[in-house]
């Protein structure tokens, strides 16, 4: 996505009022999110060694920030892109029973990204995961904690037009669910970003399931890690968003996989030498716990609550000379 600069952009909030609300909305979300979810708050890595096989490879084309450490000779170490597998490691770990989880708070460094009003190369999200039995691994526990997800948010947006009420984004009421399949069918001629941004503006709020599998016409909704989402019980939340004419996505979850859905989505993902990996070893032996979980995003969710068109409103990170001064010039001041 090109940079988008909305005509008649007015951000309501100075720099030093949308710091204020930052910390406002990051401080009360975690623990309405944690009490809500029954999570609780851990401590996690900023990088993980590349042999544990522990850091999320996205599309498996992004690459890692990587380094060595002068005490640890023979070993590279990589900043981590995301938390996914080790958040179930640390359950397991940790002794968490069913019904119990953990969040963090997550930051990663994605140098691949593309940089935009959306994306930047510091990602910053509560990192999730909670302990399920085997027989929870199903579309209705996944529909319900989407829905428990959407209330906090909403919740939320009640919360801060307290204190801004100037500046909060009114959100839907509800949420709508659908497949990724039946959005291609619905829209076959469209592109899975064009179909995203059709059925969410329609909507205002969507949880669009499955994806990472190919779908009727061969090709996947969209690209995932064959090692954590299981590709049928997975999804993101999308909410309509009017300063960029666009879907924003706040969250991508799901029900992590089991050992079978482990070894038919990295044979489908060419990616079977994983297994001798440590992480991959350790749940194909079933010594990890069956869990859910996910990233929430914690500047994109202060970006949609406080309508913000570009996420450097709300983050601190690294921009082209050229963007910052556009956004400059469009009362758009990049932190």
């Amino acid at each position: 996505m090109a940079l988008i600069l909305p005509k008649g952009y007015d951000p309501v909030l100075s720099v030093r009022e949308t710091q204020e609300a930052i910390k406002y909305i990051r401080d009360t979300f975690q623990k309405e999110f944690g009490k809500e979810m029954n999570l609780e708050r851990v401590s996690a890595p900023l990088f993980v060694s590349k042999s544990s096989g522990l850091n999320d490879n996205l599309n498996g084309v992004e690459r890692p920030v990587s380094f060595d450490i002068l005490g640890i000779p023979n070993e590279e170490y990589e900043v981590v892109q995301s938390l996914a597998k080790w958040k179930r490691m640390a359950l397991g770990e940790y002794n968490f029973a069913p019904g119990e989880g953990l969040y963090t708070n997550m930051n990663a460094i994605r140098r691949d990204e593309e940089l935009d009003n959306l994306h930047s190369c510091y990602v910053d999200q509560w990192d999730w995961e909670k302990v399920i039995r085997k027989e929870d691994r199903n579309i209705k526990t996944l529909e319900d904690t989407v829905k428990t997800i959407f209330k906090v948010i909403k919740h939320m947006e009640h919360e801060v037009w307290y204190k801004y009420p100037q500046a909060v984004k009114h959100l839907p009421d509800d949420i709508f669910f659908i497949t990724s399949e039946e959005l291609r069918q619905m829209y076959p001629d469209k592109t899975p970003k064009e179909r995203e941004n059709l059925i969410t503006k329609e909507h205002g709020c969507v949880f669009v399931e499955k994806i990472g599998g190919a779908l009727g016409d061969g090709k996947p909704h969209d690209g995932r890690a064959p090692d954590y989402d299981d590709w049928e019980l997975n999804g993101d939340i999308l909410f309509w968003f009017e300063n960029l004419d666009s879907a924003l996505e706040i969250s991508s979850m799901g029900i992590r996989v089991d050992e079978a859905a482990m070894e038919s989505q990295l044979k489908t993902a060419n990616a079977e030498d994983r297994k001798n990996l440590p992480f991959h070893k350790s749940l194909l032996a079933g010594e990890l716990p069956y869990t859910i979980g996910g990233g929430i995003g914690q500047s994109r969710l202060c970006m949609l609550l406080l309508n913000k068109a570009h996420v450097g409103e709300v983050q601190s990170s690294v921009w082209p000379v050229d963007m910052i001064e556009a956004c400059k010039k469009n009362k758009m001041i990049l932190l």
